[in-house]
């Protein structure tokens, strides 16, 4: 019986969202905030062995799975970045804040971006998109090994990792809108026999951005 384990972790919190700007393909670092959620990952990742990880081409991603894996001591494990599980595109809206994307395109055109499934910003993509581009990979290249029995681990993004959630526990368009990821909150999906046994999701101490289920 083959028994893997699959973690997702959003990265730390990063320069642009700590000034509250679309950031999408933008390619930011991690703030000092986000550096130190990075490392409190480690304590709730330390008994897994990994076998292999995986993580987008944005260094915000890179550098909070470097963190972890140093963290764990687990640094010579081998890692493939790929644009497939970088963050949503946002397009024309990359860089501004949201408060004056708001002013200049009118804040319930912005929500609607931000919140529906299908509609993307100008230039950018919808969270359909994303979803489209990651979840192909996520069965190409992840799931194959994780129903093999390995442990793997994913450092990605918001949205990209929205996708492999809404894929692994069959969400609707609608529940996957309500489900949110806390900064370097694993989620730990346990599989057997190629089927989701488990899932848990480990919050960090004093978390102020909890991930979220939908109701």
């Amino acid at each position: 019986m083959n028994s893997g384990k699959l973690i997702l972790v959003r990265h730390g919190l990063s320069v642009y969202n700590d000034q509250n700007r679309f950031t999408g393909w933008k390619d930011v670092d991690l703030n000092e905030q986000g550096i130190s959620e990075a490392k409190e990952a480690v304590s709730l990742l330390e008994e897994i062995d990994f076998d292999m990880a995986f993580t987008s081409e944005l260094k915000r991603a890179n550098n909070t799975l470097d963190l972890i894996l140093k963290g764990i001591k687990q640094e010579s494990i081998t890692i493939e970045k790929d644009v497939a599980l970088n963050e949503r595109d946002y397009g024309d809206l990359v860089g501004q804040n949201k408060a004056e994307a708001a002013e200049k395109f009118g804040d319930e055109q912005v929500q609607i971006w931000r919140r529906s499934y299908d509609i993307p910003p100008p230039g950018g993509e919808s969270l359909k998109d994303t979803a489209d581009r990651v979840i192909p990979y996520l069965n190409d290249k992840i799931l194959p090994m994780v129903y093999d029995g390995k442990n793997i681990i994913v450092s990605a993004h918001g949205n990209s990792i929205r996708a492999i959630v809404m894929a692994l526990k069959n969400f609707t368009p609608k529940e996957i809108l309500k489900t949110e990821i806390g900064w370097c909150e694993p989620w730990i999906f346990e599989f057997e026999n190629k089927k989701l046994v488990n899932l848990e999701i480990k919050s960090r101490p004093n978390s102020k951005s909890m991930s979220k289920l939908p109701n």
